[in-house]
């Protein structure tokens, strides 16, 4: 079990991974080259999937439909109901406790991770209730068929946390194709039994996407603060989609404690710390290349 050392600089942080000694200092588990959660544009993956919202609350077809990209957080989804449905802001929110959301007991009543992402067409009789109930269960037609159960029980955890897990990759991976690849470190991490060290979901306790964390963010008390917290976090930290989900279930094998993102299609995985601070290092020279901020770094953990 490892705790976090405080750093004898408490200003910024390396983008990268941590949880070795480094002669007093170390490097983040994980930092993506771009920010998380932005909407790059109306058609995007999350929405292949269209939910025919429109026959399960009745009336006539209207003309809006609701696109929720992958990986967007809760309050993204509530704000983007409240702006479809033409409400007040604070009102899709407002409305969750009387929802009736078929929710896992585990989530105590946050739907946060089952707001399915996908492309939702809206009846003109639409509700922030019927909308959100629409979203929850289109997450259980997803999430609670028996592989999904069995893949999770591969690893010893129930599918309210493979969704954690998932939501983590989401927020973690630049792309598709490093998904698995994160799963499996969170996993090898819980297996060992580290802390997380992830970003994403520190950036979830503040609120806030941005490549930039403080030494003193990390030491902030929250549950969702996983340099300071063992295991998982108790919720998930976004709304992933599909391939999030697979690579939480299906992982591929490897022994990855760490990863960097060099630079965009260039992230590295690897066990082994003092390699990881030689991808750091190409890190570090590609962000001066860029004549951007280079980070600095903090102490590891011991």
């Amino acid at each position: 079990m490892q705790t976090n050392t405080p750093p004898r600089n408490p200003s910024r942080r390396t983008p990268a991974g941590r949880g070795a000694p480094t002669r007093g200092r170390s490097i983040r588990l994980t930092r993506r080259g771009r920010l998380v959660l932005v909407m790059t544009g109306a058609v995007v993956a999350g929405a292949a999937v269209v939910v025919p919202l429109l026959s399960l609350v009745g009336g006539r077809a209207g003309a809006a439909t609701l696109v929720i990209p992958e990986g967007w957080r809760a309050s993204q989804v509530y704000d983007a109901v409240d702006k479809a449905l033409a409400l007040p802001a604070g009102s899709t929110k407002g409305s969750v406790g009387s929802a009736g959301l078929k929710l896992p007991g585990d989530a105590g009543g946050n739907p946060e991770g089952y707001l399915f992402p996908a492309a939702y067409p809206l009846d003109k009789d639409a509700t922030p209730q019927s909308v959100l109930r629409v979203m929850v269960d289109t997450a259980n037609q997803r999430f609670g068929w028996a592989p999904v159960a069995a893949g999770a029980q591969r690893d010893a955890m129930n599918v309210y946390q493979a969704v954690t897990i998932a939501s983590i990759a989401q927020a973690e991976a630049v792309g598709k194709a490093d998904m698995g690849k994160v799963a499996r470190v969170v996993l090898n991490r819980l297996q060992r039994g580290m802390p997380l060290q992830m970003d994403s979901t520190l950036n979830y306790a503040l609120n806030r996407s941005t490549l930039d964390t403080t030494v003193n963010d990390t030491r902030i008390e929250n549950p969702y603060n996983s340099y300071q917290r063992m295991g998982l976090p108790p919720t998930p930290i976004d709304n992933p989609g599909t391939d999030a989900m697979r690579a939480a279930l299906n992982p591929p094998p490897g022994n990855w404690l760490y990863f960097v993102t060099v630079k965009p299609g260039d992230t590295r995985f690897t066990a082994d710390f003092a390699e990881h601070q030689r991808n750091v290092a190409d890190f570090n020279a590609a962000q001066r290349t860029r004549n951007q901020r280079s980070p600095q770094v903090t102490q590891a953990p011991r």
